[in-house]
């Protein structure tokens, strides 16, 4: 990640972070950041395992994927006179 940068573009970025932050807020940074990436990678891993469970999990009785068949009902217009249901006109 860091192989394009050499002694001068990493002195620079210290720099930069002490004139940001100052030489005492420095270690309150960095641990604030040390702690956001172990409970970024911490999620990360959460959710790889919730995926592979499911992965290897086989789909019970309860799980299978029933057919889903649309409701037709919401396509029909009832005829005010009749009261008979009448396909409506697309």
């Amino acid at each position: 990640m860091f192989e394009n940068l050499g002694f001068g573009e990493i002195a620079l970025i210290v720099l930069v972070v002490i004139l940001l932050f100052g030489p005492k807020r420095i270690p309150d940074v960095m641990q604030s950041v040390g702690k956001g990436l172990r409970e970024f990678k911490r999620a990360v891993r959460d959710v790889q395992d919730e995926v592979n469970k499911a992965m290897d999990e086989k789909p019970g009785p309860s799980q299978k994927k029933q057919k889903h068949l649309p409701d037709n009902s919401a396509d029909q217009e009832i005829h005010p006179a009749s009261g008979e249901k009448k396909p409506e006109k697309v």
